[in-house]
């Protein structure tokens, strides 16, 4: 399945921070950003992940949670939580199989060397779980500025 603007988005099941379940169906009736991003404690997740936590009263009053996807473990999300006080659950994707599902587990090159990696990513998902927006390769700088002026209009 891959995903599309218009389409619903692919369901998944995937644990929190804490070890919990979160589906994405749960969510129905609420505004969801869907955040895939490479790696916690590096400086771009990090700035990205406290952009988000800087605005995340803005989006609660558009009836938006935020989830943030890697392949990290449960262990590594809760340090990346405890330490830049995240208020939104982080979710591990420790097989990649949401991201290969959602198309954001690209070959990646750096210093001369390929790996397979998240494609730093976000999807917005109305209250009705269809996907409105998606944003690939994306920059940090502005880009939760200009997601949370996408999840506006939705409401």
């Amino acid at each position: 399945m891959t995903v599309e603007v218009g389409k619903e988005a692919p369901n998944f099941t995937l644990d929190n921070q804490d070890g919990e379940k979160i589906t994405l169906s749960d969510f129905r009736g609420k505004n969801v950003v869907l955040y895939f991003y490479p790696k916690d404690m590096t400086p771009g997740c990090t700035t990205q992940a406290c952009d988000f936590r800087d605005n995340y009263s803005q989006f609660k009053d558009t009836n938006t949670v935020i989830l943030g996807i890697s392949p990290d473990p449960i262990e590594r999300h809760q340090k990346f939580i405890d330490k830049h006080d995240l208020p939104f659950p982080l979710l591990a994707d420790t097989t990649h199989e949401v991201a290969e599902e959602y198309g954001v587990w690209k070959l990646k090159k750096m210093f001369g060397k390929e790996f397979y990696g998240i494609e730093r990513s976000t999807f917005i998902i109305d209250k009705d779980g269809i996907v409105q927006k998606e944003y690939r390769k994306v920059k940090v700088k502005e880009h939760i500025a200009q997601t949370l002026e996408d999840v506006k209009e939705l409401s």
